[in-house]
């Protein structure tokens, strides 16, 4: 099925239109030298987007090279100003929202407001990296020696590089690539080969405001490719900062290579994310947030609930009111906004949803709904499926692995410690949530001794995280951190500087030194 006129004038729109130059400089594309050829199709019809041509070993010293000169002199440039230029990136993406969220929702399937929302977070982003490009702010620590000050100051790494997966493929970069840019490093991407064009529009547009603001080629860079590449950058001591999105497998083998060469990594893997409902909860509320947590973006958020852990008393009623509202699930073209659901990523991601739902029932579930693939003139290409709910047991091999698909997993709790006890006994740890309009239970579930995850809400969802927040997981997530708060640490160097403004020298600890 050929693409839709309409779709293939907006991506022309956006400056997606030589795709053979899919390497980026900022100010320049570069035709790679290699012949490798990789189809972009969408989930949304089947149809082929496009043709993208994969970056080879010499595209990639390029824009190593490229990069690294642009660092001199970006790092000088005052960090106000760098903040100047995000800011001027945040209003061209106001303007191109609704075509830039179309393209992502068209590309990858999520819906047309998932999409819309996803380049809100980038301008979020960056209006929060344009304050903090007047902060980046030490400390002043008192010395113990008279006439001495001690201080902490920050500077820049150098290149980022980030790595990032299909189901986010603006959001994430932007989240990383316009802190760093504030704190005066540079940035190598590499996005999915399964949502490419969506970079590359980004590119167009960040191409638009280093050439208006006479600006050195190398500052935001974009490099297409596959794993190879992205060995590439995980084995580069030229690269100080890898930060990866992905599977808990390909997180493990992106740390062990940054680790062999003593850089830094953030990790921002896989999530198994439970929600457990109190039966002190707001059940309206929770069934709310378990439906968008279970099925946006078709269950391939990390972020995705992946498990409910239900109070024994309220059990059925929740099961049988969660069915109904799954009955009445809109699934279909994600830019069709009465649709609440869109497809898979493509084929593949079809099938581990099937052979998960198989698993779980060698091993004892009970599917309770959902399951099936959706085919006909409203489901075309083979992506559409209905969600599934599962009646399990939390120590069910399956339930403790992530399957990226839109499938929830129903168990219940007698009591709050064997409800947490249950949340955390997964190998991962990025997103839980619970809901009670109980204090003490709320607490409980806050305090050390509760959720283990990186995030945990009370009363919302366990998807849906703000940019104001620092994102990121522990266990098998990986335990780093991006976005909000003080994450922009993660992309700088820390220095301690020691001034002494007397007329002697005395030694620190009191230690005497005479000549």
């Amino acid at each position: 099925m050929p693409m839709n006129e309409k779709m293939a004038k907006l991506i022309s729109g956006l400056g997606v239109k030589t795709l053979n130059e899919s390497i980026c400089t900022g100010r320049q594309w570069v035709t790679p030298l290699g012949s490798e050829v990789v189809g972009v199709y969408t989930p949304v019809d089947g149809s082929k987007i496009a043709d993208v041509v994969l970056a080879t070993e010499t595209e990639y010293e390029h824009v190593i090279r490229v990069a690294t000169s642009a660092f001199m002199h970006w790092r000088a440039v005052p960090a106000p100003q760098r903040g100047d230029i995000i800011r001027r990136f945040g209003n061209r993406l106001r303007i191109r929202k609704r075509e830039l969220g179309a393209l992502v929702s068209y590309e990858m399937g999520k819906s047309l407001q998932e999409g819309l929302g996803e380049v809100q977070e980038m301008i979020d982003i960056c209006d929060f990296a344009v304050g903090l490009s007047r902060q980046l702010y030490g400390l002043t620590i008192q010395s113990e020696r008279p006439n001495h000050r001690m201080m902490e100051q920050w500077h820049p790494l150098g290149i980022v590089g980030v790595i990032s997966a299909f189901n986010f493929p603006v959001a994430v970069w932007a989240w990383n690539a316009m802190i760093a840019a504030v704190c005066g490093d540079v940035v190598i991407w590499k996005p999915s080969e399964k949502a490419p064009l969506s970079a590359i529009a980004c590119h167009e547009i960040l191409k638009e405001i280093l050439i208006d603001n006479d600006l050195p080629e190398g500052i935001f860079n974009l490099i297409m490719g596959d794993s190879r590449i992205g060995e590439m950058m995980a084995k580069d001591s030229r690269i100080p900062l890898i930060s990866a999105t992905g599977s808990t497998g390909m997180g493990r083998r992106v740390g062990q290579l940054v680790g062999n060469r003593l850089g830094r990594a953030i990790l921002e893997l896989g999530g198994n994310n439970a929600l457990i409902i109190s039966n002190k909860a707001n059940l309206e509320n929770a069934v709310r947030a378990v439906v968008f947590g279970a099925i946006g973006t078709a269950g391939q958020r990390c972020t995705s609930t992946r498990r409910v852990i239900v109070h024994e008393e309220i059990y059925d009623h929740f099961r049988n009111r969660l069915t109904r509202v799954y009955e009445q699930l809109r699934i279909g073209d994600p830019l069709d906004e009465h649709n609440q659901m869109g497809p898979l990523i493509d084929r593949h991601a079809v099938e581990q949803f099937k052979d998960a739902l198989h698993r779980a029932e060698d091993e004892g579930g009970r599917i309770l709904f959902g399951g099936e693939t959706l085919e006909g003139p409203d489901h075309p290409g083979g992506c559409y499926v209905k969600p599934a709910i599962v009646e399990a047991m939390n120590h069910y091999s399956i339930v403790q692995q992530e399957t990226f698909a839109p499938i929830l997993y129903l168990m219940k709790y007698k009591n709050l410690d064997e409800a947490i006890a249950m949340q955390n006994d997964v190998p991962q740890g990025l997103s839980s949530a619970i809901f009670t309009d109980d204090l003490l239970e709320a607490e409980q579930f806050l305090a050390g001794a509760g959720s283990d995850c990186g995030i945990a809400n009370v009363n919302i969802g366990t998807s849906g995280a703000e940019i104001g927040g620092a994102f990121g997981g522990e266990k098998e997530t990986g335990g780093g951190r991006e976005s909000g708060s003080d994450a922009w640490k993660g992309y700088m160097r820390r220095q301690t500087n020691t001034i002494n403004y007397g007329r002697e020298m005395p030694l620190a600890q009191g230690i005497r030194f005479d000549l």
